[in-house]
């Protein structure tokens, strides 16, 4: 698959198909995968593969937690946003979505079904090795996951080219001395995310909806635009 297809169509999958995805599907995504970027090259990356139906179940019980308070404040603020705004107003505070409380049932149904999806891979990361330089910043330290998120981001898309589903998920985290004590995940490991993979029950988005690059990207000074280059003449 075209890398520029995979990246426009990798979307957050709400439903999947009961089908196992195959060992061999999962390894050859992960070899690929290994290759994402990290600092000095130290690698500081593990994967977990939950399989197991009683694990999962364990992993959908714990997530459905603060899903539930999550879901319960999104959809009281939605039919706030509804009920006070109208036309753009209520278009710009809903970040543009067509249907805000439908994403939400879908994202519900979801996490109902957490312990049931095909596969629930644990992203695990040493976090002694990804050398932050933002610790001194009087903010929560963010830069650690430059050497995290790109193996992960990577083992999303490598999915996608099989065929495969995902959905990227960090709620879990909350959670993680119960993770990692259910998975023997040792204590020097943190738990960055969770992705769940398998073949989607509605198949891929043809468009996902996302800002354009006129609003995504400024040059020299921000709020300058990147526009893109007139070719005439080129």
């Amino acid at each position: 698959m075209d890398v520029r297809e995979a990246m426009r169509t990798q979307h957050a999958c709400r439903y999947y198909r009961p089908d196992p995805v195959p060992d061999d599907v999962l390894y050859d995504a992960f070899d690929d995968a290994r290759f994402g970027p990290q600092g000095g090259n130290r690698q500081p990356v593990r994967f977990v593969v939950v399989k197991d139906p009683a694990k999962k179940k364990a992993l959908g019980e714990l997530y459905i937690v603060p899903w539930t308070a999550y879901s319960t404040a999104a959809k009281q603020g939605i039919e706030a946003i509804v009920a006070e705004a109208d036309g753009t107003a209520k278009s710009t505070r809903l970040g543009g979505m067509r249907d805000p409380m439908k994403s939400l049932l879908d994202a519900d149904h979801f996490a109902e079904h957490f312990g049931e999806h095909p596969v629930i891979i644990v992203v695990c990361a040493d976090i002694a090795n990804t050398h932050p330089t933002d610790t001194e910043l009087g903010r929560l330290s963010i830069v650690g996951g430059g050497s995290v998120y790109p193996q992960a981001q990577n083992l999303c898309l490598a999915l996608r080219a099989r065929g495969v589903a995902t959905t990227f998920t960090t709620l879990l985290c909350a959670f993680e001395p119960q993770v990692k004590e259910l998975l023997g995940i040792p204590a020097e490991w943190a738990t960055a995310a969770h992705i769940v993979a398998g073949y989607p029950a509605n198949g891929f988005p043809t468009r996902l909806n996302r800002l354009p690059v006129e609003e995504l990207v400024s040059v020299d000074t921000w709020g300058q635009p990147l526009a893109r280059a007139e070719t005439a003449g080129v």
